[in-house]
């Protein structure tokens, strides 16, 4: 009867120091996959910042654009009505019947 306790207690000893190293191995798998998801999580953080920032440049780069386009936009018709004003100031442009009455 002793014997059976004796080898009992150390099956049962046995199983308890199994047990956790089963659950280290199984907390390990668990803090090894929330790693790669932080990691993942960390990435696509990163990703979002730098499209932001990429988009906040574009929108920099519209606004610039949009701004020159209007002053261009501007000088042209300024120029336009100059060349305008030239051409009908300018004998050279003038219409003439003379040619008709030839």
């Amino acid at each position: 009867p002793q014997t059976e306790d004796h080898s009992s207690r150390i099956l049962h000893q046995k199983s308890k120091s199994f047990l956790p190293k089963m659950m280290s191995a199984d907390m390990d798998a668990v803090d090894a996959e929330n790693q790669v998801e932080l990691e993942e999580k960390t990435r696509l953080i990163n990703q979002v910042l730098e499209l932001q920032h990429t988009l906040e440049d574009l929108s920099a780069r519209v606004d610039a654009v949009k701004e020159e386009n209007l002053k261009l936009k501007s000088e042209n018709q300024v120029l336009g009505q100059y060349i305008e004003n030239l051409m009908s100031a300018s004998s050279v442009f003038q219409t003439t019947d003379t040619k008709s009455k030839r």
